[in-house]
C-alpha cells in the first residue's frame, strides 16, 4: 500500500493530474466508493484533501464511516468536470490518522471545525487512473493512464484487478 506522497514521487505528471481534477472547484470533491456490511458498494460525495504529505478526507458520523473503520477497502472518482469528460481514479485502503498533532496541523490547514463528530482517513493508493478524453467530443478513445502499486501487485491477496481498454 502506497501512500500518496510515495504514488506522487513515482509518478508526478499522473498525480498532479489527478490532484488537479480532484481540486477542479477550490475544495476537493470526490464519489467516494466503501464496501457495505453485506459487502455491496456504497457511494457518497466527499472532499477529499491532497497535500504533500497524503491524500486525506475528513469523514463525518455516518454510514461512509462506519464502512471505513470496519473495512477500509475504498475508490475515489473525481465529479465530473465542466469543461471536458476527463476523470480520475484512486483506490486503495483508508486507515485512520491517530497522530494528534498531524490530525490537528491538517484540521487547522482546511479549516474542520471541532464542534463536529468528525475523523481524518488518510488514503493509500493500490491504483490511479487518470483519462483524458478528446476536447473535441468526439468518439476517439481516451488517453488513459494507470499507476498500479509494485507491492500491491505482488501481494498474494492482492485484490486490485483492472479492466484494461481494448487494444
Amino acid at each position: 500500500m502506497a501512500s500518496w506522497s510515495e504514488f506522487a514521487a513515482d509518478e508526478p505528471r499522473l498525480a498532479d493530474g489527478i490532484s488537479r481534477l480532484l481540486q477542479q472547484y477550490g475544495p476537493g470533491l470526490g464519489y467516494l466508493a466503501t464496501v457495505r456490511a453485506d459487502g455491496g458498494p456504497r457511494v457518497h460525495p466527499v472532499s477529499p484533501v491532497v497535500t504533500d504529505e497524503g491524500l486525506f478526507c475528513f469523514v463525518i458520523d455516518s454510514p461512509k464511516r462506519r464502512d471505513l473503520e470496519r473495512d477500509g477497502r475504498y475508490a475515489l472518482h473525481s465529479f465530473p468536470a465542466e469543461e471536458s469528460d476527463d476523470e480520475a481514479y484512486v483506490a486503495g485502503h483508508a486507515r485512520p490518522v491517530t497522530d494528534p498533532a498531524r490530525v490537528a496541523r491538517l484540521a487547522h490547514l482546511h479549516r474542520a471545525t471541532a464542534q463536529v463528530d468528525w475523523r481524518l482517513f488518510e488514503f493509500t493508493v493500490d491504483v490511479a487512473m487518470l483519462a483524458r478524453h478528446d476536447s473535441a467530443g468526439g468518439l476517439a478513445r481516451p488517453a488513459v493512464q494507470v499507476w498500479l502499486d509494485p507491492d500491491a501487485r505482488r501481494a498474494p491477496d492482492a485484490h486490485v484487478a483492472l479492466a484494461r481498454p481494448a487494444a
